[in-house]
């Protein structure tokens, strides 16, 4: 068995390529026999918890010419070869992302980890929805399959906090400094969205090495 480790922000628009890349390596012969388990990383872990205009904020970075529905181009190109359509121009709010990583981590124990991360990226990019909102997520959970009284429980209460805490600290010890970043087997570390080539090239090398 080959453990991934899938460090990630879901309002990382490249967390969002990768997973794609990742499950089109997985839909084939090298997802035999592959765990995975998705990690938390905030790229702005000093937001509200209510989070932020999304507007004001690329003013803050990009001054008054800033515009909500600014795409980069790469990122654009490459989220449409993987059937992501980014729509930027809905997003209102940039969230705090500290109670989705907390409701990711609860997923795990109800095996629906990957298919809730797939939920909230499309929620965010696609959608625009704000997923630091407790109603938000709980809609999104019970979309998973996970019951929303309990969920909803769940995110009011500090549960599980001390473990997104400690995944959050152990990503830069790991030399984890930017999202996507894949820790394979407890050993290798696949920084960056990868091609879904790469990816299969390095997961083969892993497998070939415990193998051997």
């Amino acid at each position: 068995m080959v453990d991934i480790e899938i460090f990630s922000d879901v309002i990382c628009p490249w967390c969002f390529i990768g997973k794609r890349r990742l499950d089109t390596v997985l839909a084939g012969p090298l997802g035999e026999g592959v765990s995975l388990r998705w990690r938390p990383y905030m790229l702005y872990p000093n937001i509200a918890p209510e989070g932020i205009d999304r507007l004001e904020m690329l003013k803050r970075r990009y001054g008054e010419e800033a515009e909500l529905g600014r795409l980069p181009e790469r990122i654009s190109e490459e989220a449409t070869s993987e059937g992501i359509t980014l729509r930027y121009d809905l997003i209102r709010r940039t969230p705090n992302t500290l109670a989705a990583h907390r409701l990711l981590e609860y997923a795990y124990e109800f095996e629906v980890q990957h298919e809730l991360a797939e939920i909230l990226f499309q929620a965010y990019f696609c959608q625009g929805l704000d997923v630091g909102s407790l109603e938000v997520l709980v809609d999104l959970a019970a979309a998973a399959g996970l019951e929303r009284t309990a969920v909803e429980e769940f995110l009011l209460s500090d549960a599980l906090l001390d473990s997104v805490q400690q995944q959050l600290a152990r990503a830069p010890e790991l030399g984890i400094s930017g999202v996507p970043g894949y820790y394979l087997a407890n050993a290798f570390l696949l920084p960056g969205a990868q091609t879904s080539e790469v990816m299969a090239q390095i997961l083969a090398r892993v497998k070939e090495r415990l193998a051997g």
